[in-house]
């Protein structure tokens, strides 16, 4: 009788402990993302998403037409040729008050291969990424620790040429300045274009460089004949009463070939004001 007497008041005590633990203590911690980078290897160009906690236990990587936000199922734009859709499962990308754990959800890079990597959704344990490529590249995803790492390396084995994209100087505004970026020959008009709607680094932002793209999302078309670009931008274009607007950006960007001497800015209806002849034009939106 005594030993069953002394089981039942022990009971409680063995139980207690963990009963009393609060849920965060009990439950195995999420990974986080901190920090992502980009940079050049022999070879590749990688990309790199660092965790605290540990690894998300499941990681897909697929090619894909267009990104997709999480949630909204909107499209999520990125410059590039090919577009790598990145998900991360019980994982998540924001603190306890919604603010990023790893900084900006969009950044450019001037790697030959890796042109812009953009957040495209963060809930229900589930953090999702793209990355606008210059060419659809083989490339294998691993992982490493300590600290602990998704390493998503690209084979650049292409040939690049130097071209230069054209950003606001706001220290100097409204004039321009010209950055170098890599792209892939021959369809250098156009790989200059992708650069440029990537926008600015994040050193070349801290330097005062912008992109005004007046609500353009990105181009549909480019053409180059007999000396005229013509550029068919997309999204809801319009000069808001600014009078330095994207086709500033546009002249000078594609005016650095010898094969472009006019440029030719339509809207997204497929509008501009002056498409016959030689000579620059763009659509009335763009008015001041």
């Amino acid at each position: 009788m005594r030993s069953l007497l002394v089981g039942a008041l022990l009971a409680p005590a063995l139980l207690a402990p963990a009963a009393l633990l609060p849920a965060a203590a009990t439950a195995k911690a999420v990974p986080q993302l901190v920090a992502v980078r980009a940079d050049r290897q022999p070879g590749v160009d990688r990309l790199v998403f660092e965790f605290r906690n540990g690894l998300p236990p499941t990681r897909i990587a697929e090619y894909v037409p267009k990104l997709i936000a999480d949630g909204s199922g909107h499209t999520v734009p990125v410059p590039g040729a090919a577009k790598l859709a990145l998900r991360f499962f019980d994982a998540r990308g924001h603190n306890d008050t919604g603010g990023s754990t790893y900084g900006a959800a969009r950044r450019t890079y001037a790697l030959p291969g890796v042109i812009q990597v953009v957040n495209t959704g963060d809930w229900e344990a589930t953090l999702s990424f793209g990355v606008g490529l210059a060419r659809k590249v083989p490339y294998r995803m691993y992982t490493l620790t300590k600290p602990s790492r998704i390493v998503v390396d690209f084979t650049v084995a292409y040939r690049t040429v130097p071209v230069k994209a054209y950003f606001l100087d706001l220290p100097r505004e409204p004039k321009l300045k010209a950055v170098s970026r890599p792209v892939v020959p021959p369809s250098t008009a156009h790989g200059a274009l992708q650069r440029l709607f990537a926008g600015p680094t994040a050193a070349e932002q801290a330097a005062g460089l912008r992109f005004v793209n007046s609500g353009a999302t990105g181009y549909s078309k480019l053409t180059v004949t007999n000396k005229v670009a013509r550029v068919y931008l997309t999204g809801k274009v319009k000069s808001g009463g600014a009078t330095f607007t994207i086709a500033d950006h546009l002249n000078a960007t594609l005016k650095q070939f010898p094969t472009v001497k006019w440029v030719k800015i339509y809207d997204a209806a497929g509008k501009t004001q002056r498409p016959g002849g030689n000579g620059d034009s763009i659509p009335e939106s763009l008015e001041p």
